[in-house]
């Protein structure tokens, strides 16, 4: 039924100024009853996200990128630079972001006469933690792009990070279930979009690898 389900959604004909912006379905290996079943798990958890007026995201890890959509429109479509995760099986349902990344935010000054510049795309971190429910952790970190002592420290922090998730990997093995977490690499001003589109509560479907 929901595989059903999921392709009546895709099969439906759209209106013209729809046709150019409904993300097209994923790439699914016909052969491969794995990848066939979380296809249609993630189009299930979509179609009932789709029906109600809100932005929401979903992140592909098989094809690495995350979409933020709204109505089963792509808004805006964010490349996955590389991931990693733990706990794949915890991976599934739809998770509620339970707080935006922080932000420092310009002070005002109130001795300046003229009109202050409100907060922008350039205000957002590159950097962050987001938390959400079901327990759930996504770090997102920033992409070296040369070797200067910035991009020398960006690279200090992915190693940290690999070798957290490879510690943490090793304590919870013999877990029966534990938080899963995903550590996403993005460019810098992907970054910050994504940072700039969430809000409280945002709901997330993830589709994993089935490799």
């Amino acid at each position: 039924m929901p595989f059903i389900l999921a392709l009546a959604f895709f099969l439906i004909p759209c209106p013209a100024a729809w046709s150019a912006d409904v993300e097209l379905p994923p790439a699914v290996d016909v052969n491969d009853p794995a990848a066939l079943q979380e296809a249609t798990r993630v189009l299930a958890e979509e179609i009932k996200l789709a029906s109600k007026p809100q932005v929401y995201l979903v992140l592909d890890l098989a094809e690495r990128h995350l979409s933020v959509k709204g109505r089963g429109i792509a808004l805006h479509r964010i490349p996955i630079t590389s991931w990693s995760g733990t706990s794949p099986e915890s991976m599934v349902g739809t998770f509620r972001l339970t707080a935006r990344p922080p932000v420092v935010r310009r002070k005002i000054d109130p001795a300046a006469t003229g009109e202050q510049e409100p907060i922008s795309l350039l205000d957002m971190p590159t950097q962050f933690r987001l938390s959400w429910t079901p327990p759930l952790t996504i770090d997102v970190l920033p992409q070296p792009e040369d070797r200067s002592l910035r991009s020398l420290r960006q690279y200090a922090i992915l190693w940290w990070h690999g070798l957290r998730q490879r510690i943490g990997r090793l304590l919870h093995r013999h877990e029966e279930a534990s938080t899963p977490q995903i550590q996403l690499v993005l460019r810098e001003s992907e970054a910050q979009s994504l940072a700039w589109a969430l809000v409280d509560g945002a709901p997330l479907v993830i589709r994993r690898t089935t490799d």
